[in-house]
């Protein structure tokens, strides 16, 4: 039987446990495993190659991508660098030109240093990925939402044409989560979500997660997974676990208090633009909505007096949190020129159009009235 995501986000990989029947499956902290006799063991040798607790997350990520295999990792940054490791030397890549700052600074200022060429282009028009396909072009790197602009890919039109060319293809989905797509359904190689986001959901752990399908991609991920050595303590592993239980009702959340903060901000004067790919005039609202479910928890919003503005709405606020990171449970708010995207040299934002009065809010799950008051006192201080 076929269960839905509600369902399978509960109890996939997540047996009641065979010998005490515990519903909750135990965390199983042990750095190694006891032996029968010289490469004679239980199917667990060392915890950095494999742990029970973190096998059964990878079932479950598995399970709610649609995917055959899961394989996790210690942050979003250490499944990022993985991926990576399965390039060579003179290798090129085609990435969004709109990503995390941490993906970005990693590709242009470690990997760079080891031959492997990259290419930033505008994922949201599929002919600016097939004009930059060249003969030794290895993979297509998308974000979709795109962090902090938002901006939205076709998923199927890019993966149509990466599998043509025999390219790999990588779907980072940590701004949409596996409830709201579905990225491997579309054609993608890969999935890959910062797990510290909205899968655990409480703001409580650090770790990553790559999907697949392709049992070759699996194998290599598997071996420098191991050979690494960049993966989540068990505990981590069961806290994703725990935080899984309740993303669906959580996302369904999020988007609707992000719904009627979106209705606030746009009656605002002080606001230029709204950024969110279910709204109507987002250049990709259409292809938003045939590939999510919601449009997700995620607003960024432009200031019409730039960074003075930002900083001073930022300091008036008290329910949404000053912090990088998203996905949790609380409201969030973070001025990505300084922070999340300071890594990024200031022309190439300017280029990109994260403009000087940019403000990202992770809307969180409280009463969403309480959340409006609070940006109220935001533009209060401008």
């Amino acid at each position: 039987m076929t269960f839905k995501f509600e369902t399978r986000a509960i109890h996939a990989g997540q047996e009641a446990d065979k010998e005490t029947g515990a519903v909750i499956p135990p965390i199983h902290m042990s750095s190694t495993f006891k032996q029968d006799g010289v490469g004679n063991h239980r199917g667990f040798e060392y915890s950095r190659t494999g742990n029970p607790t973190r096998n059964q997350f990878e079932e479950l990520m598995a399970s709610l991508e649609g995917g055959r295999y899961g394989l996790a990792f210690a942050s979003g940054s250490a499944a990022t660098a993985t991926v990576q490791l399965m390039l060579n030397e003179g290798d090129h890549v085609i990435c969004g030109d709109d990503v995390y700052g941490g993906t970005f600074r990693f590709f242009d200022k470690v990997m760079r240093r080891f031959g492997v060429d990259y290419t930033f282009v505008d994922t949201t028009d599929p002919v600016n990925v097939s004009n930059a396909i060249q003969e030794n072009t290895k993979l297509v790197w998308l974000e979709t939402p795109t962090n902090p602009l938002l901006k939205v890919s076709d998923i199927r039109a890019i993966t149509d044409i990466t599998s043509k060319h025999g390219i790999m293809s990588l779907v980072d989905n940590t701004f949409a989560s596996p409830y709201n797509q579905s990225p491997l359904d579309l054609g993608a190689s890969m999935v890959l979500h910062s797990t510290t986001k909205y899968i655990g959901g409480h703001s409580d752990l650090v770790g990553g997660v790559v999907v697949t399908n392709d049992e070759n991609i699996h194998e290599q991920l598997r071996f420098l997974q191991n050979a690494a050595g960049a993966v989540p303590s068990p505990f981590d592993s069961w806290l994703a676990m725990r935080g899984i239980k309740t993303l669906a009702v959580r996302m369904e959340r999020h988007a609707m208090n992000a719904s009627r903060l979106i209705e606030y901000l746009l009656e605002r004067p002080e606001v230029a633009t709204v950024y969110y790919p279910f709204l109507d005039d987002h250049p990709n609202s259409q292809v938003a909505k045939e590939q999510m479910r919601t449009g997700g928890g995620m607003i960024s919003f432009d200031l019409k007096d730039g960074k003075n503005a930002a900083y001073n709405f930022l300091k008036g606020l008290e329910l949404f949190t000053l912090a990088e990171s998203l996905g949790g449970v609380e409201s969030l708010c973070e001025y990505p020129p300084d922070m999340t995207h300071g890594s990024i040299p200031e022309e190439r934002r300017a280029e990109i159009g994260i403009n000087p009065g940019l403000v990202r809010l992770s809307v969180g799950i409280e009463n969403v009235d309480d959340l409006i008051a609070d940006l109220e006192k935001g533009f209060a201080n401008l």
